[in-house]
């Protein structure tokens, strides 16, 4: 995987169902070397923390090929840095990366820990209040990711991708069974993984239910 574009956002308004609300989605390009820690990006806004940021979500991904699909799709540029991540990536995969994946540089190591969920304000900053549902039924979540390394990137920086030896969980598959009903086996094997802390409380609650 290679970094193609660091993207850090400032808090700002944005009308989400008739009423303002802080957002760091906006983001702009960050040109030379910045410092990654456990919490992400410093100077990063983060303005709804019960569904935002935390160690489990310290940066996301978005990458260049699916951003390429988006914009045939909805025959309109949709530039890097659009949906918020905080990386735009190249020659890796983001749909079929499984949770516990790392990715390694020089200098940081990150894992893979969850899919992107959209959000009624993804939805307000395209302009069209179905496109978390596109964006659902697209299936190209990007990824969440941990900072097990902290150090610092540019853009350029190359990652060497290192498969998770455990149960193998595809961002694909993990994006679609949060809608889905699970049996106890699967909600089991995902609890098994290193997926982030708010679907495991999540998790836990659903499989203790069902016992």
């Amino acid at each position: 995987m290679r970094i193609e574009q660091i993207n850090i956002g400032s808090r700002t308004l944005l009308t989400v169902n008739g009423r303002k609300r802080g957002t760091g989605i906006f983001k702009e390009l960050f040109e030379g070397s910045v410092p990654v820690n456990e919490l992400g990006l410093p100077g990063d806004a983060i303005c709804n923390k019960k569904y935002h940021g935390g160690p489990d979500q310290a940066i996301y991904l978005y990458s260049l090929e699916d951003y390429t699909w988006w914009s045939e799709a909805l025959g309109q540029n949709v530039p890097a840095g659009t949906f918020g991540e905080n990386f735009t990536t190249t020659e890796q995969d983001l749909c079929e990366i499984c949770v516990g994946d790392t990715l390694i540089s020089e200098s940081v190591t990150l894992q893979v820990s969850a899919p992107r969920i959209p959000c009624s304000t993804l939805s307000s900053r395209m302009g069209d209040k179905t496109f978390a549902k596109k964006f659902m039924k697209a299936g190209r979540s990007g990824a969440y990711c941990r900072v097990l390394k902290t150090g610092s990137v540019q853009a350029g920086d190359e990652f060497a991708h290192r498969p998770y030896s455990g149960s193998r969980i595809p961002l694909r598959t993990f994006f679609k069974d949060l809608h889905g009903k699970l049996n106890a086996d699967q909600l089991s094997q995902y609890l098994s993984a290193p997926i982030d802390e708010r679907t495991r409380r999540d998790f836990s609650k659903k499989i203790a239910a069902s016992q």
